[in-house]
């Protein structure tokens, strides 16, 4: 779905480029996070794609389209965006919020009408409760739901999220990650999500792009990013504690055995094998029972600090 092939950029005045010579492909339908510290480039990366930011050598497709030759109005209207901040029209009711790009498209009224409430739902707010609300009566968990629905309102192939949960509460923020993570993966569009938040990319994150000074360090899964950092500088970034967030991107489901385990407390198929190994030293048991899709299952803290260490 996007491609890029050599792409650099350079800043007037910078002594180095912000994005340097970078290749990268982005699969249709696959959440990618942009990951690495501050200046490192990935900020940059995005915008090139909706050409917020022109690239000074490279191209960047976008469903094998060169997006220089397209209309930037054009091209904006089929991409997604959602930002820190959220960015809502602070005179606008939430409905006209989500509104903005079928408004601008033309739709009829009616089909907007629908497409507001049925993104409502979606985003798990009750339309009849909050379309009609203006953004300063929202909590920031619930701005940023109807930012991702007005990024989805026109129902673009590729969302762009560039430090979306930032100013979200640590509270609300992991169960905001996961909720809209299911969705995106739910709607099968492609999106490339900028973060500091090693945690947030492992959670959200089909593929993980870590960068330094301009440049790709790694582009992996999450497991094998955190299971085989490519050097010092990925091993570092990861932290000591990357077999925890290992388990953390891992679920149940990929390790419970088909055998029951009658009595051990009881864990959910979905649910990450960080939270199954606290409730393994909570309860002070080896194994857990599994409520699994194809009947009685089990999970073992032996499999689990095996996966740990492997």
């Amino acid at each position: 779905m996007i491609r890029f092939e050599g792409v650099s950029k350079r800043f007037p005045g910078a002594s180095r480029p912000a994005v340097n010579a970078i290749n990268l492909v982005i699969p249709e339908g696959e959440t990618c996070a942009l990951i690495g510290p501050s200046g490192c480039g990935k900020s940059t990366t995005l915008r090139m794609i909706n050409r917020l930011v022109e690239p000074d050598a490279g191209i960047v497709r976008l469903a094998g389209e060169d997006v220089a030759q397209v209309d930037p109005i054009r091209l904006r209207r089929r991409i997604g965006y959602v930002l820190q901040g959220v960015g809502l029209f602070p005179h606008r009711t939430v409905a006209r919020n989500i509104a903005t790009v079928p408004e601008l498209l033309g739709w009829p009224k009616a089909r907007i009408a629908e497409r507001v409430d049925a993104l409502l739902d979606l985003v798990g707010l009750n339309p009849s409760e909050f379309r009609g609300r203006l953004p300063d009566a929202l909590s920031g968990g619930q701005r940023q739901r109807v930012g991702v629905a007005r990024a989805l309102a026109a129902d673009p192939p590729v969302l762009l999220m560039d430090e979306p949960f930032g100013a979200v509460d640590p509270v609300a923020r992991g169960r905001l990650q996961a909720e809209i993570g299911t969705i995106l993966k739910r709607l099968r569009k492609t999106v490339i999500l900028v973060t500091h938040d090693l945690d947030e990319a492992v959670r959200m994150g089909d593929r993980i792009v870590l960068m330094r000074a301009g440049r790709i360090v790694q582009a992996d899964t999450p497991d094998r990013l955190l299971a085989h950092p490519v050097d010092a500088f990925a091993a570092d970034f990861t932290g000591p504690d990357r077999a925890l967030r290992r388990l953390a991107g891992l679920t149940v489901g990929a390790l419970a055995q088909v055998e029951p385990a009658e009595g051990a407390p009881i864990i959910a198929w979905d649910a990450s094998l960080r939270d199954a190994l606290a409730l393994l030293l909570e309860t002070g048991t080896e194994r857990l029972a599994v409520a699994g899709p194809n009947g009685p299952m089990s999970l073992s803290l032996a499999a689990i600090r095996a996966t740990a260490s492997a």
